[in-house]
């Protein structure tokens, strides 16, 4: 009874069709879950670690950082609705050289405010806000430092600010972090050197021309790669393979690592260091998120942390709201280079697909606000059997599919099929409305569709919440 029939069609495939009292079945309990449709346990409550952001304290987030961030924010609200425990955090580091040139850079424009002669260092940072990092400086301590800088000061003052603007921008995105993990703790309690140890052991370290390197051609890898540089900065991966450790030290069971493209020769080298100590590395899923090309009028806007040409997200989200500013991030693969359309993302028209799907759910909204008001109150049974024709065969269709369809999103990361769906079903709504009339003189057919309609409007307010996007009720 659960088919209505079953067709041979061509080598290798079977069509079934859903009989009506499936599709009646269906419906009814989806319009009973309403706000929980879809809401499983399949993660068993296993701890998830999400590592998303992670931009270090030099600058404003920019576009680049925002992709990451909306990716990492929103594979985290769909691991939640699939029962997992989550924890969300920013990765960061405030010591080194880039630190050291933010302070000199902020230093440089102190003394220029003061009429004094002054560059920025070398690959040092040009921003607008570096001035006005300077500025605070001088309102607070004067020209007390007009002779001779005082780096810390000046470092601690410009992570301060800069700290405080990468906050309020993940804030105005709706982001939130359980924890920040400082990069410079792995100093401090000698983690790097541990590692360096426990590899040293493994015989996959050794030394030349000054630096220290991890033997990866030992594990199969075309080149060997420098740990600590004969400076004694250590790169990258070292600290970063101490970060993982401390996430396996905390037992997680799942740990999603949320990198731009820049990531994508270092990470498989920190997994093969893991490996090799020991740890679980199944346990890791590395998405990879390229880049970003701000385009306006057909040309596209350069970006840099550095250099005062770069677009920040709080420009960006200035232009276009949150709402869009969110959906366009997530609506192509991770792994794709993304276009950012500054012209589409402003419209106002059904092309704009954000627009197209709040103006759905919107419109559903209204059209239950009529309902209300024309109707006798009186609690009626719904006779869903009525809704017959194709379209409402196929957006409930398109309904039953949705908890599938966010369980294998929280296996398989990709986002981008959510944003999709969401999209699909809203027009399929839309094309639905155009060409058949909700609300009728026949009040059991007005009743089954309102009841399709309403599912249907719940089930698009579930995918913008978990995209993080709101739903007004009215446009």
């Amino acid at each position: 009874s659960f088919f209505d029939h079953i067709e041979v069609a061509g080598p290798g495939f079977i069509n079934m069709f859903l009989s009506s009292e499936t599709l009646k079945n269906e419906l009814t309990y989806i319009d009973q879950q309403k706000s929980n449709y879809g809401k499983n346990n399949s993660g068993n409550s296993k701890k998830a670690l999400i590592e998303f952001v992670s931009a270090n304290p030099t600058g404003p987030l920019t576009v680049g950082h925002g992709r990451g961030a909306i990716i990492g924010d929103t594979i985290s609200n769909i691991l939640e609705y699939n029962g997992y425990s989550i924890d969300r955090e920013y990765y960061f580091n405030n010591a080194g050289k880039q630190m050291k040139l933010l302070a000199q850079s902020v230093y440089s424009r102190y003394l220029e405010i003061l009429g004094k002669d002054a560059k920025i260092p070398e690959g040092g940072y040009e921003g607008e806000y570096i001035k006005d990092i300077a500025q605070k400086v001088i309102d607070n301590e004067k020209d007390k430092y007009i002779n001779e800088i005082d780096d810390n000061k000046f470092k601690s003052i410009a992570e301060e600010e800069i700290f405080d603007d990468i906050k309020s921008t993940l804030e105005l995105m709706g982001i939130s972090f359980d924890s920040f993990f400082n990069e410079h703790t792995l100093y401090e309690d000698k983690s790097i050197y541990k590692i360096i140890k426990l590899l040293r052991d493994k015989e996959l370290v050794y030394e030349k021309d000054g630096a220290t390197w991890f033997k990866l051609t030992k594990l199969g890898k075309d080149t060997d790669r420098v740990l600590i540089k004969s400076s004694g900065e250590p790169t990258y991966r070292l600290p970063d393979i101490a970060y993982h450790v401390t996430k396996f030290e905390r037992d997680y069971d799942l740990i999603v690592d949320v990198f731009g493209a820049d990531h994508m020769d270092a990470y498989p080298d920190v997994i093969s260091a893991l490996k090799e100590l020991g740890y679980d590395t199944k346990k890791i899923e590395v998405i990879i998120h390229q880049f970003v090309t701000i385009m306006k009028d057909g040309k596209p806007a350069k970006m840099s942390t550095r250099k005062a040409n770069f677009v920040t997200l709080n420009q960006l989200a200035d232009d276009i709201g949150i709402d869009v500013l969110r959906y366009f991030f997530l609506m192509r693969g991770t792994n794709t280079h993304l276009q950012f359309d500054i012209n589409l993302a402003l419209s106002q028209t059904d092309d704009n697909p954000v627009f197209y799907i709040q103006y759905a759910f919107a419109r559903i909204c209204n059209m239950l606000a009529r309902y209300e008001s024309i109707q006798n109150g009186k609690a009626i049974e719904p006779k869903l059997h009525l809704l017959s024709n194709d379209a409402e065969r196929e957006l409930i269709i398109k309904m039953i599919s949705f908890p599938d369809l966010i369980r294998s999103i929280s296996k398989i990361l990709e986002p981008q099929i959510l944003a999709n769906y969401v999209h699909d079903i809203s027009s399929s709504f839309h094309k639905y409305y155009a060409k058949h009339k909700i609300i009728t003189n026949d009040a059991d057919l007005t009743l089954a569709r309102i009841t399709l309609s309403r599912s249907v409007g719940n089930l698009i307010k579930i995918c913008l919440g978990l995209l993080g996007i709101s739903a007004p009720e009215r446009m």
